[in-house]
């Protein structure tokens, strides 16, 4: 997902580099969204959230970072998908009121059915700066 940064996390970043502003980092840990394919996600706007079944979002951890990209390190699975199709994600730390980081679209959309299992394996997410 390069270039794929919320105007929120595009501004904590700029923060970082003026040593006169705190940027303000996620400390909750992140999670991962799925995203329908009929409202996609943009930098300032929120996409339409997969809901019903057993959806929830799930715990993101993430490699050592390399070449300016994090990869996960373990497979999101979702079970008990309500049916929908699945055309993006976006990435959220787990506030009480959550901030959202980053987002992007699947390589192809992916139509599930009710009750089937949804994953991203473990090396395929990646989130980089470019």
């Amino acid at each position: 997902m390069a270039g794929n940064l919320t105007d929120t996390a595009e501004n904590e970043i700029l923060k970082w580099l003026d040593p006169a502003k705190t940027p303000t980092r996620p400390s909750t840990g992140l999670q991962v969204a799925l995203i329908t394919t009929s409202s996609p996600s943009s930098d300032s706007s929120v996409g339409s959230e997969v809901s019903g079944g057993s959806y929830a979002r799930k715990d993101l951890t993430l490699s050592a970072p390399s070449g300016g990209t994090y990869s996960n390190s373990a497979d999101l699975t979702w079970t008990g998908m309500p049916a929908c199709t699945v055309g993006g994600v976006e990435v959220w730390d787990k506030a009480g009121t959550p901030v959202r980081f980053w987002y992007g679209t699947l390589a192809a959309n992916k139509t599930v059915n009710s009750g089937d299992t949804f994953t991203i394996a473990s090396g395929d997410l990646d989130l980089s700066l470019d």
